[in-house]
Order: structure tokens, then C-alpha cells, then sequence
């Protein structure tokens, strides 16, 4: 059956008008959006948009009106909104049809409670998704307790092995599961059939050489060796629990070295989300970089602590706040699961809820995704204007929300929920007119829609689309802001110049065109002070839009515009990474005293300087620094192979690919 799709004559009324890119725009949508042509050119940003509209209109099964698939298009290339930069990249491409859920939707929440957590875990990494994961103790605790025996497992790389390690993400998995099973103590592996007691021998022969392209998500291969090393840095882990259970921190390295398996040779990135106790010291001291040297794949995860009650919270807590190591966020979830937004009297309404993505503007359920939208508001005119985009929009990830997973467990959660995060970006840009009598009014909206198009997509579909359990939020918007150019969803833009820092794989042509456009580079820096000469960094000067920047606004106003738009907007939660001095810290105490059981669902902090990171993502320069810097720059030739490049983001933002 055919489908309504866009028009040729359509598309020819907008040749000569100009998408209004921000000031790397295009870099973001050339490294991020746009995939390669059979005549081996990158997509236009219209074919790009094309490309999404029409897959939505037939995963849809035309439940899309024509007129509705035009203002979408229209809203995409005036740059009013966008449907996630995940669908972005990936609607309409054979990938969807395999993997459903995990190649349109970019992060997800999994409680480390089983060996098939960790694959899980393992698998959207590799996939390209975020993971927020629970180590807390009543979870990770449902682990079974590790084998009193010696558990040996080697690479012998030999066609003798007891398993040859298949050149497939499915293979990596299972090598995975083969060794959490051995020192579990399982003898039957549930997945893979394999029957062992003490250990078994594997070969990485049939694995990819580092370099070769990766078909499907992007990138180059790494190597088997990265595998290998990841695989005996777990058991180290597990070796020291002989006859004893995983504690969280245990938990914690063994995600974090996933991860590093995922990024290494830097082809990929990872965002995790640790979720642990605020009792449990070893977790509040996992990034404590000032108690001297801590494993690096420990970088990989972003660490929140559950916390109901704010006076509950340790001074060890409070010391990363003071610069010894990295403050943690905070995550609420008495309040997560009892209240959407704040101005709505309905109550419990996400009982199931226990986590968040790596982003912590959703609440999750264990194997739930996180499906997201957004709306530039700086770009929109009028509110009439706000709430029209914002169901459109809407309505485009509640038909995401249908598709398939190939995780049962995620499957299932997912079609139970249909959770949608319609999120507002460039909210500190925001017209004079976007009131919160007016935000309310289109969140409210949103409701009505919900219950309109679910009938609407359930009778296209042939099956029951139920209202979804909530439908907005406020996302950081790592790389979508950069698309428009705004502020990155509730924060003011970092200062009024500074310098964005990408990063960029060393082989990658892209390198040699960035240099010869102008802009500084340097090779990346790690967390232990150790160059990494795979990476090279460059540095992009910004000049802010108007408006209040983070150097201007304090840590108590932030968390105000926190309030405002989980008062009247989002029933998921806000997302914000608040920037603060160290002085300010008492007021942010205080703060949080009075208002955290009933207002903050989730917040994380960075202070402003001496934050700790080296070649931070965002760094300000006077206005001196940035005239310098932009007069000897010329364009960019994008026509060079993009594939390896990565933008890199504030701490909780997450990755696109």
C-alpha cells in the first residue's frame, strides 16, 4: 500500500530558502543527520528531512494527514523543532527494520540486578544509545553470588577454542554472557547453550582488524584487542569477589569497562548514568580524582545518587562540590513516580518508574527507552505557533514509540508505556510571550492530541495504541541546540565568546580540513594526563545570542528556571547540569533543603572553575580572543568523510550516534 509522501512540486517552494543554521550549525548536521548518497555525497539537509518525514508517514501506515506531513517539513527547515537526532539520522534506512527501538531512540535505563542486565547494557552501547543504570545496593544485590572456584578464561586465539567469537555485535555479547555465567557459577547460559564450570578458552580470529568500516551504525572497527583487554579487566573484577557478591562499585567498574570496550580506539562514544546510594561510600568515591589515581574507565559513566530525603545525604556527598573529585547529581525518586508536573493535582502516576537515562530528563522503567523531540523556542513566533509545533512534533514520536525492539524485555515496556519526552530547547532564550500560563496551555494540549492520534494510530495500525504514560520533558540537547544555534534546553549559553571544543578521529580526512579552515586542534587529553594521539580536538569560537549567559546568571536562578518548567511543562523531568561557585554553595543547600522532596526530581551540578576537566567541552575567551580567532577562519570542505567525528558534550549530555 502506498502512503501520502512530500511532494517534488512541494519541496521546489523552499529551494531558495535558507535553513537559519547556527554558528557550527552545519558541522552538527553534516557530522551527525546527514548519511552518504550511492553517488557517494552527503544528503542535503532537505533530502534529510525528506528522508525522516516520509518513513514516519509509512511506519504510520499513512495515519498522517498530507497537510501535517507539510508543516512538519516546514517547521524542520525553518528550524522551529526537530524529531530526535537519533530518528533524525536513522528513519528510513534498512537499520530500523532490524533493530526497531535501538536505532531510533538514543538512551535507555537498566537495573544491574543479572548477567542478561550487562548485555543489555553492553548491547545499545555498541548500538550507539546512552545507558543510565542502577547499581543501587537492593539491586545489585539480586546478582548471584560469584563461584568460590578459580575461574580461568583465556584467548588463545585458536580455531580449538571452546568459542570462536563472532565478527558481530551479537558476538561480543555473548562472550560477555559466557563469562558473567562462569563466574556465576551458571552452568547452562541461557542465550548461547553453553555448559561450563571453571572456565573456557576463546578466539578473536574471525574479528575485524582496527580501521575497517563498521556497516550500519558508522565508524571504523577497533580491533579484537580492545575486546580482549575489556574482557580481562571484568574478570579482574570478578576474581577479587571469589565466594562473595558484587558490590556496587563492582558493578559500577564492570559498566564502565563495557563502555571503554565501546569507545576504544575512539570510533564510538558511550554516555552511562550510574545511579547508586547515598549511603554508599565507595560509590560516593568512584570519582574522586583527588584521593589519587582511580581506574580511567571509570570516566565513562556520569554518577547520581537516589536520594528522597536531602538531609539524608552524607558530607561525603558535599565533596565533590567542594572540588575534591566530580559532583554527583541527584535523583528523586519519591517524586518521580508520584507527580508529572508540578501544577498537575494527579498523583502516582509512574509507579514503575526506578531510573533515568544518562541525561536525567526521563524517568524509566528497567529496559525503557528514552524518545524525545524538541522545540527551538528562541525561533518560534507566537503561541499559536508553540503549540502546533510542539504536537506535530508529539505526534512523530508517539509513531516511533510503535516500533519493535529486539529485547523482549524492552519490547514489552515500551509498547506498555508509549513514553514520549516532547522537549522545549533554548528555554532561557525563550520570547517575553512564553509565559507559564502559555507553556501550560500547549503542555495540556499535548494531552488532548495524545488521546486523538493514539485512536487515530491505533486504527491505521490494526492494533491498540494506548495514551502514552507521559509526554513532555526538558532535555540537555547536547547537539540539536548547536543544529539552531540556541541555548541547550533549560541553560543559558555558557558565556558571550567562548570556544566549543569537537573532537575528531586523528585518521579521519575531516582533520586536515578543519586545520586548513583555521581552527586550532590539539591531540585529546585523558582523564590520567596521558595524550591520546588517536584524537585530535578542535576548538570552534561561539559568539552568544542575546540574552543572560552562565556566567551571569547564579546557581539559585537556575534551579528557578529548573521549577518553572517542571511546573508547567514537563511531566517527565527537567534535565539541567546547573553552573555554580563555589560561594554560591550554601545558597544551593539551603535551597535544596526547602524545596528537593517537592519540587526537584532531578538535578546535576559543575562548578563553574577549576571543574577538573581537561579541554572542557566549552571553555569562555574575551571578546578579543574570539575576534582573533574567527578572522583567519575560512569555510569548512565538507565533501571529506565525516563518519569518525564526535561532538563532545557537558557532563550529562548524551551522544547522537
Amino acid at each position: 500500500m502506498s502512503y501520502p509522501k512530500l511532494s517534488e512540486d512541494f519541496l521546489q517552494s523552499y529551494k531558495n530558502v535558507p535553513v537559519p543554521f547556527g554558528p557550527i550549525g552545519e558541522l552538527v548536521y553534516y557530522r551527525t543527520y546527514a548519511r552518504d548518497l550511492p553517488n557517494g555525497k552527503k544528503e542535503t539537509y532537505s533530502q534529510n528531512i525528506v528522508r525522516c518525514i516520509n518513513a514516519l508517514s509509512e511506519m504510520s501506515k499513512g495515519a498522517f494527514t498530507m497537510q501535517e506531513l507539510e508543516e512538519l517539513y516546514d517547521l524542520h527547515h525553518r528550524l522551529k523543532g526537530s524529531v530526535s537526532g537519533r530518528a533524525r539520522w536513522q528513519l528510513g534506512t534498512e537499520t530500523v527494520t532490524r533493530y526497531g527501538q535501538a536505532s531510533l531512540n538514543n538512551c535507555w535505563f537498566v537495573v544491574l540486578d543479572s548477567a542478561k542486565a550487562f548485555c543489555f547494557l553492553f548491547d545499545m552501547l555498541m548500538l550507539g544509545g546512552g545507558v543510565g543504570y542502577s547499581v543501587r545496593k537492593e539491586d545489585v544485590y539480586q546478582l548471584p553470588q560469584i563461584t568460590r572456584k578459580r575461574v580461568k578464561i583465556e584467548n588463545i586465539n585458536d580455531a580449538g577454542a571452546d568459542f570462536i567469537v563472532p565478527d558481530t555485535r551479537e558476538g561480543w555479547i555473548t562472550l560477555l554472557h559466557r563469562v558473567l555465567n562462569t563466574y556465576f557459577g551458571t552452568i547452562e547460559d541461557p542465550i548461547s547453550g553453553f555448559k561450563g564450570k571453571s572456565g573456557f578458552t576463546y578466539s578473536t580470529q574471525l574479528i575485524r582488524h582496527a580501521g575497517q568500516p563498521i556497516k550500519g551504525f558508522g565508524g571504523v572497527a577497533s580491533g579484537p584487542e580492545v575486546l580482549v583487554e575489556g574482557i580481562q579487566k571484568i574478570c579482574g573484577v570478578l576474581d577479587a569477589r571469589r565466594g562473595k557478591r558484587l558490590r556496587p562499585i563492582d558493578c559500577l567498574d564492570i559498566a564502565t569497562i563495557i563502555g571503554s570496550i565501546v569507545v576504544a580506539g575512539n570510533v564510538r562514544r558511550s554516555a552511562e548514568l550510574a545511579l547508586g546510594d547515598a549511603d554508599d561510600f565507595q560509590f560516593l568515591e568512584a570519582k574522586r580524582w583527588d584521593l589519587g589515581t582511580i581506574p580511567a574507565h571509570r570516566a565513562m559513566s556520569n554518577n547520581t545518587v537516589a536520594c528522597t530525603n536531602i538531609d539524608h545525604l552524607p558530607d561525603a556527598f558535599w565533596l565533590g562540590y567542594e572540588g575534591r573529585g566530580e559532583p554527583y547529581g541527584l535523583f528523586n525518586p519519591t517524586l518521580v513516580r508520584s507527580r508529572g508536573m508540578l501544577s498537575d493535582p494527579r498523583e502516582n502516576l509512574d509507579m514503575e518508574a526506578c531510573g533515568t537515562n544518562p541525561c536525567g530528563e526521563i524517568s524509566l522503567e528497567s529496559y525503557e527507552a528514552c524518545n524525545l523531540n524538541e522545540t527551538f523556542a528562541p525561533n518560534l513566533t507566537s503561541p499559536e505557533e508553540l503549540q502546533r509545533v510542539t504536537e506535530l512534533l508529539f505526534m512523530a514520536s508517539k509513531v516511533i514509540s510503535t516500533a519493535p525492539c529486539h529485547w523482549e524485555e524492552a519490547d514489552a515496556v515500551i509498547r506498555k508505556n508509549h513514553r514520549v519526552g516532547s522537549s522545549i530547547t533554548g528555554c532561557m532564550q525563550r520570547p517575553a510571550w512564553m509565559t507559564g500560563e502559555v507553556v501550560y496551555k500547549a503542555a495540556k494540549n499535548i494531552e488532548k492530541v495524545d488521546i486523538e492520534f493514539s485512536e487515530r494510530l491505533s486504527k491505521a495500525l490494526g492494533t491498540n495504541i494506548a495514551p502514552s504514560i507521559k509526554t513532555r520533558t526538558i532535555k540537555p540537547s547536547g547537539t540539536l541546540s548547536l543544529l539552531a544555534g540556541v541555548s541547550p534546553g533549560v541553560h543559558p549559553e555558557f558565556h558571550k565568546h567562548y570556544v566549543r571544543r569537537v573532537s575528531i578521529s586523528s585518521s579521519n580526512p575531516l582533520v586536515s580540513a578543519v586545520k586548513a579552515a583555521g581552527y586550532p586542534t590539539e591531540y585529546r587529553i585523558q582523564i590520567d594526563g596521558s595524550t591520546d594521539y588517536s584524537t585530535v580536538v578542535a576548538s570552534f569560537p561561539i559568539k552568544a545570542r542575546p540574552g543572560a549567559t552562565a556566567d551571569e546568571v547564579d546557581a539559585i536562578s537556575q534551579l528557578q528556571e529548573v521549577e518553572f518548567w517542571q511546573t508547567y511543562w514537563s511531566d517527565n523531568q527537567v534535565s539541567c547540569t546547573v553552573y555554580f561557585s563555589p560561594e554560591e554553595l550554601p545558597e544551593i543547600k539551603e535551597y535544596l533543603r526547602k524545596n528537593y522532596a517537592t519540587k526537584v526530581k532531578s538535578v546535576s551540578f559543575l562548578r563553574k572553575v577549576d571543574h577538573g576537566f581537561l579541554q572542557a567541552p566549552i571553555s569562555p575567551i574575551t571578546e578579543k580572543e574570539y575576534n582573533e580567532m574567527v578572522k583567519n577562519i575560512k569555510p569548512i570542505d565538507y565533501s571529506v568523510d565525516t563518519d569518525d567525528l564526535y561532538l563532545a558534550e557537558c557532563a550529562g549530555a548524551c551522544p547522537v550516534k
